[in-house]
C-alpha cells in the first residue's frame, strides 16, 4: 500500500512539472531603471539589487528551485505581484506623484519589516537586512522622494 501511495505521489509531482507557471521574463537591459537614471549611492544600490530586484524589477534571477512545481508557481506569483506594486526597471515611465507614492510605501514597508517578505531572506541569506541597512534604504527613499519636487 505504501509503495502505491509513493508511486502515485511521484507521478503527480512529475505531471505537475508540465503545468505552465506564467513566470515573468527576466530582462537585463532596462533603460528606464531607477539605478541607471538617478544618483543612487552604491551602498543603497547594492541593497536594492540584493533584496528587492528579484521581485521588483525585470532583472529577476530565478534559482534552480523556481523551475520545480509547485514552488515555481509561488515564485511566479510573487514576482508578478511584486512587479505590480513597484517595478524599478520601469521607474522612468512613472510620473512624479506615482514615484513619490512608491517611495512612501517603500519607507513604510522597509521600516516596518514588511519587506523583504519573511521567506525571501530564508532562501537568500544575503538579502537579510540589518537595522542599519533598513535605515539606509529609508533615508535614501525619503531624500529621493523630496528631491522629486525640487
Amino acid at each position: 500500500m505504501k509503495k502505491k501511495i509513493w508511486f502515485i505521489l511521484i507521478v503527480i509531482v512529475v505531471i505537475i512539472q508540465f503545468i505552465p507557471t506564467g513566470r515573468p521574463d527576466a530582462v537585463n537591459n532596462n533603460p528606464n531603471d531607477v539605478l541607471i537614471n538617478n544618483p543612487v549611492p552604491d551602498s543603497v544600490a547594492s541593497l536594492l539589487t540584493t533584496t528587492c530586484y528579484d521581485c521588483h524589477s525585470n532583472e529577476t534571477y530565478y534559482p534552480w528551485y523556481s523551475y520545480v512545481a509547485p514552488v515555481s508557481w509561488l515564485v511566479a506569483r510573487d514576482v508578478k505581484e511584486g512587479r505590480k506594486h513597484v517595478n524599478f526597471s520601469e521607474w522612468e515611465s512613472l510620473d512624479k506623484m506615482k514615484k513619490a507614492e512608491i517611495l512612501d510605501d517603500l519607507v513604510d514597508e522597509v521600516s516596518d519589516g514588511g519587506m523583504p517578505m519573511l521567506i525571501y531572506p530564508l532562501m537568500h541569506p544575503e538579502a537579510k537586512l540589518t537595522k542599519a541597512d533598513r535605515q539606509m534604504i529609508v533615508d535614501w527613499a525619503e531624500s529621493f522622494g523630496e528631491s522629486l519636487f525640487e
